[in-house]
């Protein structure tokens, strides 16, 4: 599966949105504009002016939504969800090289609001996704305790861990150390 370098960049933001979201364990990575000025920053959003709490309120919901697309259990779910998305945004496919990247497609209009602008560009990413029949590589974290979005682009789809450095590597630990506790008993 061939996805360029501005697809692969909204896809790590969309999934970074998705897990700033409020959990039982954690508490909301977007609670002020301050945050949402961050994770601008942090993800090299491009064209964003001055951010409010509108703005902010509006994120929170279009984070809601791609939740939604994740949660989706098969593709026409998936699809309808992302087309609301896009559509509400106003999309406006243009081609930009700024900042020193080549060619690539921007979704959103210009001068559009920060929710539009991520509804836009990251609704289109998870777009080629199920446009390539892919939907399933959009997962949860199978870690009990954990289950953050992640996109599976490995090439066989087995990732099941939104890190195996620490969810996965933590869960293979205990049924290790599992293991020999049942056989030092046993």
């Amino acid at each position: 599966m061939l996805i360029t370098h501005d697809t692969r960049c909204a896809l790590d933001t969309v999934v970074d949105l998705v897990n700033s979201a409020p959990d039982e364990d954690s508490a909301d990575r977007l609670p002020d504009v301050a945050a949402l000025r961050a994770f601008v920053r942090d993800h090299t959003i491009s064209d964003v002016g001055k951010l409010s709490e509108h703005d902010l309120a509006a994120v929170r919901r279009v984070r809601g939504r791609f939740a939604e697309v994740f949660a989706a259990t098969d593709g026409p779910a998936a699809a309808g969800l992302i087309n609301e998305l896009v559509a509400a945004a106003g999309t406006t496919p243009r081609l930009t090289d700024h900042d020193g990247y080549d060619w690539h497609v921007h979704y959103f209009a210009p001068g559009a609001s920060v929710a539009d602008h991520l509804a836009a560009d990251c609704g289109m990413a998870l777009a080629f996704i199920v446009v390539a029949g892919e939907q399933e590589r959009l997962r949860r974290c199978e870690a009990p305790d954990c289950r953050h979005a992640f996109v599976d682009l490995s090439r066989n789809r087995s990732r099941r861990y939104c890190d195996s450095r620490t969810c996965g590597n933590r869960l293979h630990v205990a049924a290790y150390r599992a293991r020999r506790k049942e056989a030092a008993a046993g």
